[in-house]
């Protein structure tokens, strides 16, 4: 199954979307692109718990 996630989904205003074949693949592109457009999200236990539970699978 495939794991996906948008901005969206946590409602942010930006467009980016990423999938991924594991969670570890996606929490890296997830990561990356927090670092480079989003400085205002600390990645912290809590957040990266709040990210993960907004994670998608589809087939």
């Amino acid at each position: 199954m495939t794991k996906s996630i948008s901005c969206s989904d946590a409602g942010k205003d930006c467009g980016w979307s990423a999938s991924a074949d594991t969670e570890e693949e996606l929490m890296t592109k997830v990561t990356e692109h927090v670092l480079a457009e989003h400085k205002e999200v600390e990645l912290n236990a809590e957040s990266i718990s709040s990210i993960k539970s907004l994670i998608k699978e589809t087939s």
